[in-house]
């Protein structure tokens, strides 16, 4: 679906923003492009979008050059939320999805409201225009934009941002439904919740070069230092015990009356960013 290889880019002469970056993307994957503000991710995925052109390398979508398919047929396929909101702010939220179908052959749309119906937006400001919107509510007509016309490629930038905790789940889930009808989705952000949540894959960037490229799990396993922390109660007192996971082939060595909990002390995708990157991700 997607395919990248030695891509570079610079702002100016003296300011290189990608250093010859190197992947690709498989249909129906959720691909996680996982930096801090400033590491290149946003330009890449600009690149990718066809925003930024002056680019050096080979970038292909859909088994495409984008350099030579800037058609709209080509970008019809494609749907992006951006990270700021691209909405007009004295529409209602049906009026700019309204508005942003009328880019696209009938035939590819999906109904607006029922869209944001599963968006779960307010019925009672379907027609209030966005500038009464919370940022919350925001987020819900511009994801709405990217899917109205059932893209084969998506494109999310900080998906969940400015969204509560059930809104961030139900985001969660709608992406994982698009991706269970064959879209593939190109996640950037930092959030590493939803990194380790969505993503088949992840890439780590930092400085405009990607340091690390795997399955959240593979990261996590390759990075542990295989604790294990029992939590246990032994003569009316709660303790807890570190050990090393090979020794649970042998059983439990210490004595105890009850066990509480046992956890493996895997490392989280930020504290392998770190690892890898020098820095964190906020």
């Amino acid at each position: 679906m997607i395919e990248v290889k030695n891509l570079t880019f610079s702002y100016r002469k003296d300011k290189q923003a990608l250093h010859g970056l190197n992947f690709t993307v498989e249909d129906g994957e959720i691909f996680g492009f996982l930096g801090p503000n400033g590491s290149g991710k946003s330009t890449t995925q600009k690149i990718l979008t066809g925003i930024l052109k002056e680019y050096d390398g080979i970038v292909s979508l859909f088994g495409k050059d984008l350099r030579r398919a800037h058609t709209q047929d080509f970008f019809q396929k494609i749907g992006v939320l951006f990270e700021f909101p691209y909405l007009y702010a004295n529409l209602s939220a049906l009026d700019n999805l309204h508005y942003f179908s009328s880019f696209y052959p009938k035939e590819r749309l999906r109904d607006a409201e029922e869209l944001l119906d599963e968006l779960e937006f307010k019925r009672d400001f379907l027609r209030k225009p966005v500038s009464s919107y919370s940022k919350g509510m925001r987020q819900r007509v511009s994801m709405a934009r990217a899917l109205i016309s059932n893209p084969k490629l998506l494109f999310l930038d900080e998906p969940t941002s400015g969204l509560d905790p059930t809104g961030a789940v139900l985001f969660r889930r709608i992406i994982e439904n698009e991706r269970r009808k064959g879209t593939t989705v190109f996640v950037t952000t930092h959030n590493m919740l939803d990194a380790d949540l969505l993503c088949d894959r992840v890439a780590f960037i930092s400085n405009g070069n990607i340091v690390a490229l795997d399955t959240p799990k593979n990261l996590k396993e390759q990075n542990s230092n295989r604790s294990i922390v029992v939590d246990y109660l032994y003569q009316g007192r709660r303790k807890e015990q570190t050990i090393q996971a090979p020794e649970l082939k042998s059983g439990i060595h210490f004595p105890y009356d009850e066990l509480i909990s046992i956890h493996s002390q895997e490392p989280t995708l930020e504290d392998i960013f770190i690892q890898y990157a020098g820095r964190r991700l906020s």
